[in-house]
């Protein structure tokens, strides 16, 4: 049985197998592995016992190597940009949570961004390590997150997702489209586009589908109800770029647009506004409603 992945602060270890080599320390081949991180930070990340073996033994820079020994790392990230918007915990028990997460802030630690997430926010606040997201969101998106607060009944909350249990809800303000018709459901086939974080759509079997209606017009913009039925990355935003409406400060479709880190003048008009299920620990029907509004504002 293999030791559980360490912890600090909230935050998860990273983890390496080292690769085969001729290295003579582990920190020679940590600088040969990670050549964008210089050797003065990996020795300053040992002296701070932030670096472990298997065991969870801090790693010394005379630590010799072994093809094959993993090693855990905390990532860290200098200057991280503060997001500068609260999150909002709308329900917690001891084995679900649920968040109301702020436009540009990450769910998970991911390029440039680790202590300021959703997720090591929550754990800190709640004191609990064992919070694992069951769904992602856009970083740029609002609203509704689910986590599950206890391993031992997170595969029945997993589930839900997976056989697609889950009604979830969006909404989003962009263009009018004046000569379509509504209701309408967008079936197409997306796949991984070019560059390697955006999606597109091909010809093909349809492996997403998404329910849009308008709910509120409100001149040049509509507000749209956006109902997803299968879950692939970018699907709103791309059926919605498709349709001629790309959604208001989407900044990744229908091109792609230049964005400041720390530009948080327009967040993107896109928000996961409801979820209902039937939970699967007291079979009760459970619904839960972003507390965020979207505003042209």
């Amino acid at each position: 049985m293999s030791n559980p992945t360490p912890t600090l602060d909230g935050l998860a270890a990273s983890t390496l197998q080292l690769p085969p080599g001729s290295w003579t320390t582990v920190l020679d081949c940590l600088c040969a592995h990670f050549t964008a991180i210089p050797r003065e930070q990996w020795l300053d990340r040992m002296q701070r016992g932030r670096v472990l073996d298997a065991s969870g033994h801090a790693l010394t820079p005379e630590s010799a190597y072994r093809p094959g020994l993993r090693v855990h790392y905390f990532r860290e990230v200098a200057d991280e940009v503060v997001i500068p918007f609260l999150e909002t915990i709308l329900h917690a028990d001891e084995d679900l949570v649920v968040a109301d997460k702020p436009h540009f802030l990450p769910v998970t630690p991911v390029g440039s961004y680790v202590e300021q997430t959703l997720l090591v926010r929550l754990i800190r606040r709640l004191a609990n390590p064992d919070l694992v997201p069951l769904h992602r969101i856009d970083r740029g998106t609002a609203g509704l997150v689910l986590f599950s607060a206890n391993p031992a009944t997170r595969s029945r909350y997993q589930a839900l997702f997976r056989e697609q249990k889950i009604r979830k809800r969006y909404q989003a303000i962009a263009p009018r489209l004046p000569n379509s018709e509504f209701p309408q459901v967008r079936r197409t086939r997306i796949v991984r586009g070019e560059p390697f974080f955006l999606s597109q759509e091909i010809d093909g079997q349809a492996n997403a589908e998404t329910r849009i209606e308008v709910i509120e017009k409100m001149g040049a913009h509509w507000r749209y109800a956006l109902s997803p039925i299968s879950g692939k990355k970018h699907q709103l935003r791309l059926h919605m770029a498709a349709l001629g409406a790309a959604i208001v400060n989407d900044d990744f479709y229908p091109r792609v647009l230049p964005r400041a880190a720390d530009d948080f003048s327009a967040p993107l008009q896109l928000l996961a506004q409801g979820l209902e299920f039937v939970d699967p620990l007291s079979g009760v029907t459970r619904q839960f409603e972003s507390g965020l509004r979207l505003s042209l504002e």
